[in-house]
């Protein structure tokens, strides 16, 4: 699904939720979508994590994305993209490919695959987690499976969207009954 945000900062920038299904060894999350928020930090991408911290999802890092499929079973995830581009695979390989450039954010829910396919040599990206979550990282394996699944499941929801905080869309796209 796609909507477009008209009554926040970056108006009109378009999102795009993205429901991944389960892939093997890898769970991706059974309720709740990736969304990518195109262009949302367009004009600013290189504050994109003061942003996020500012929103409070904390235990900011900025670098770039493993290039081997991994997840994280007790956090949610944001990434944004501080300069250059990128082909990132989200889901395992049955699931989408998405292209990415400076300004644009994705936010993973607990168990979402991701890994880099390709990027430039400027590839640069901001990751945070809500409420400062200390997060694992796990791995395609019958073991790291075996372990996420009751794991996802006990995220919380975050109190914010990462850029939008209270009023973000994010909080609307991940509305469970």
């Amino acid at each position: 699904m796609t909507f477009f945000v008209s009554s926040q900062p970056g108006a009109d920038r378009s999102i795009e939720t993205l429901h991944l299904k389960a892939d093997g060894l890898l769970p991706n999350n059974p309720k709740l979508p990736a969304v990518l928020y195109m262009g949302a930090l367009q004009d600013k991408p290189e504050k994109a994590e003061q942003i996020f911290n500012s929103n409070g999802w904390l235990n900011s890092w900025v670098n770039g994305v493993f290039s081997y499929h991994h997840y994280h079973s007790n956090a949610h995830e944001v990434l944004g993209v501080m300069s250059g581009s990128a082909s990132l695979q989200l889901g395992g390989d049955s699931g989408r490919t998405v292209q990415v450039s400076a300004g644009d954010v994705l936010v993973l829910p607990a168990g979402t695959a991701h890994k880099r396919l390709t990027a430039t040599q400027d590839f640069r990206v901001a990751g945070a987690y809500p409420g400062g979550a200390d997060y694992n990282t796990r791995r395609a394996t019958s073991d790291d499976l075996a372990a996420a699944l009751p794991e996802i499941a006990m995220v919380p929801l975050p109190e914010n969207d990462p850029i939008y905080g209270q009023a973000g869309p994010l909080l609307k796209a991940w509305e469970t009954d």
